[in-house]
């Protein structure tokens, strides 16, 4: 009997030291405030609405805050995830596509982003309608400023931080591969049409005229708006790799439509 209610101490203590222990790992999310504030809010064209929520967590986690409408996603934009650790505030947000929709929950959910490994933490009731009018609306709290400055300094660090790592050897390869596949492709759009333009003559020398006068507005675009802002054309290999295959697609089709004409000539 001695032994058998030592045993069940034992037992007990061991499952009370579990509990305990997966109390203090838990990871709790609350929200402190929203802006636009009040428990039914009406949201105008492209407008976010803000949460602010409070975290402790023993591990690593990411928040994500989503709109829900009757127990579906509504269509919307929401806020990427940072990694947390310990307390302290993030910052949720979502905007309604399209100025509509409706919202009558928000569900935060907390975890690494997998589908085992992330769950809802909170479900949190309010009543959201997307108008297509201006809504007027009082000065942004302070909160969300100081949240959003907090974001931009994470998304900083979290930049630095994957540029520090070493790039694999097949990812440098593959990209190197690329890099060069878009060169060669951008420099065909530009070859392949002035080669037909000299070649062909009549109608044809100006149906062949097309594919370089859309190159040629491509890149005159590029030059007249790198030159007024530099930052207006960031991603400037890609408009001329579009412009070249659009280009190569326009040479394509009229040199099979002037070989069809040929054949339909001599027939």
């Amino acid at each position: 009997m001695v032994e058998t209610g030592l045993i069940n101490r034992t037992v007990w203590l061991a499952l009370a030291l579990l509990a305990s222990f997966a109390a203090a790992a838990e990871t709790t999310v609350e929200v402190v405030d929203t802006y636009p504030s009040g428990h039914s809010v009406t949201l105008a064209p492209k407008e976010t609405f803000y949460i602010r929520l409070r975290f402790d967590t023993d591990e690593p986690i990411k928040i994500w805050a989503q709109p829900y409408f009757r127990g579906e996603r509504v269509r919307a934009g929401s806020n990427p995830s940072y990694v947390y650790t310990g307390s302290g505030e993030a910052l949720g947000w979502f905007f309604l596509f399209d100025g509509g929709g409706m919202v009558d929950e928000i569900r935060i959910s907390v975890g690494d982003g997998s589908l085992d490994g992330t769950r809802v933490a909170l479900t949190y009731p309010i009543e959201v309608w997307g108008s297509r009018n201006p809504v007027v609306r009082g000065p942004t709290p302070d909160w969300v400023e100081e949240l959003r400055a907090l974001d931009k300094q994470r998304q900083r660090v979290a930049i630095q931080q994957a540029a520090s790592q070493p790039i694999p050897a097949g990812q440098a390869m593959m990209t190197h591969l690329l890099v060069v596949g878009v060169f060669a492709l951008g420099l065909a759009g530009v070859i392949v049409p002035v080669r037909t333009f000299i070649r062909w003559r009549g109608g044809w020398r100006v149906a062949a005229a097309i594919p370089l006068a859309v190159m040629g507005f491509v890149l005159l675009r590029i030059a007249f708006g790198v030159g007024r802002d530099p930052t207006s054309h960031n991603l400037w290999p890609f408009e001329i790799l579009i412009a070249a295959l659009v280009s190569l697609a326009i040479v394509t089709v009229l040199t099979v439509t002037r070989k069809i004409a040929r054949v339909v000539e001599d027939s």
